[in-house]
């Protein structure tokens, strides 16, 4: 089925993976991050249309620099994003075709997507309208408040939310519209999601999908480009060991 939009916000000017160029354009094997992450979300051939939201005034850049150099498909539509990354995915949403039954949002910054996580967390959203790849806390987390310990979640309850995510296309739709009426600012578009009470499948997914924030990141990133390519898995083909998946409301 020719329904399933991808929404990725790169409007971001963050720069804590170092020097004075925008994380998601920074380099990893010689190619901007931002290109490795469309290359996997698009090989596939799962997503049938892809928005790309950029610093305003990026466009022209991001197509002569992030696309035209690289065999990208021709479903790629890059518009200016917002101030922040929530106001951009709504940009996103807004600039969709009708006929979008599926929207998966993933960070642009997080090129170690693979075919197969991206394809269940689709299945996800068709089966239970929302999905959100996450993998499971290693270590003891801690609920502090003015510096002191107040709770200790049973770690065996506590994932750690990812991206690619994935919703029902009317669902993403209204939960973005009534948190921006609101004024509700959440940390991921699951949140949004959650607050309109619609429960959210966790996908399992595996460390290696990296978020790109800071130049440890990047080198870890380096390291990780090098052993997928060492066993020829560099593109979205890649076979991860993940772990169990969770009970399912």
């Amino acid at each position: 089925m020719k329904d399933v939009t991808a929404i990725v916000p790169a409007a971001g000017l963050g720069r804590r993976a170092g020097g004075e160029v925008p994380k998601q354009f920074l380099l990893l094997g010689g190619m901007p991050i931002l290109t490795r992450t469309l290359l996997h979300l698009t090989t596939p051939g799962l997503i049938n249309a892809l928005i790309l939201v950029v610093p305003p005034g990026a466009e022209e850049w991001c197509r002569r620099h992030v696309l035209a150099p690289y065999p990208l498909p021709p479903i790629i539509d890059i518009i200016p994003g917002g101030a922040e990354r929530q106001e951009s995915v709504l940009r996103g949403l807004q600039a969709m075709t009708a006929g979008s039954r599926v929207v998966v949002i993933h960070d642009a910054v997080r090129p170690f997507v693979s075919a197969d996580l991206l394809e269940r967390t689709i299945d996800g959203a068709r089966r239970f309208r929302a999905a959100v790849a996450a993998v499971p806390a290693v270590e003891t987390v801690k609920v502090v408040e003015d510096g002191f310990v107040r709770e200790t979640p049973a770690r065996e309850r506590l994932w750690i939310a990812q991206t690619p995510q994935a919703f029902a296309g009317d669902l993403i739709q209204e939960a973005h519209r009534r948190a921006a009426a609101d004024g509700y600012r959440g940390t991921d578009d699951a949140m949004l999601v959650e607050r309109l009470g619609v429960p959210v499948q966790v996908v399992p997914s595996y460390p290696e999908n990296l978020k790109i924030t800071t130049a440890d990141d990047l080198e870890r990133a380096e390291q990780i480009l090098s052993r997928w390519e060492a066993k020829g898995c560099g593109s979205a083909s890649a076979t991860i060991s993940i772990p169990s998946s969770p009970d399912v409301p």
